[in-house]
């Protein structure tokens, strides 16, 4: 089953993982446990499989090369999911991203109104303007946000996509 939302697209299939996999291995290369052999081969040897085990870690590369969240996997409701997010900068992606609760206000806030000022940002959070000062480095660090100009009231920050 395939779904599309506004935010993601979800894939379902009944099946869950055969027994010596787990969804924490499917990132990283893995051994392969075929289903269904005939049907496997039938796609290595018309070129749609390079090498079995191979998809999953492709796939979580391909999202990252796009700039996109990596899939999650899922085991769940009796089957095996995998969801494809198209914003990297959703509140679950950003606590992932080690962002604390302040730096995601600012996140989501640029999302919406296309950048933030330290002003704002000290306003939004209620914060001190050094720790403003520090969260916003931290995020230009993270390769989150990019800063327009160097200080001074001039200054703004937004996304770097």
């Amino acid at each position: 089953m395939i779904k599309a939302y506004d935010d993601h697209i979800w894939v379902s299939n009944p099946g869950g993982l055969l027994e010596g996999i787990t969804v924490d291995e499917l990132k990283k290369p893995h051994k392969s446990y075929v289903r269904n052999p005939l049907i496997a081969r039938v796609f290595y040897l018309t070129g749609y499989i390079e090498h079995y085990g191979s998809g999953t870690v492709r796939m979580a590369e391909w999202m990252r090369e796009a700039g996109l969240p990596e899939p999650d996997f899922k085991e769940e409701m009796g089957g095996f999911s995998v969801y494809f997010y198209k914003d990297n900068y959703t509140e679950q992606n950003l606590k992932t991203m080690g962002l604390n609760e302040r730096q995601i206000k600012a996140v989501i806030y640029i999302k919406d109104k296309g950048k933030i000022t330290n002003k704002e940002y000290q306003e939004l959070v209620n914060t001190t303007k050094k720790t403003a000062s520090r969260d916003m480095i931290d995020l230009v660090g993270k390769e989150i946000l990019n800063q327009i100009g160097t200080t001074g009231k001039g200054t703004y920050y937004i996304l770097r996509r």
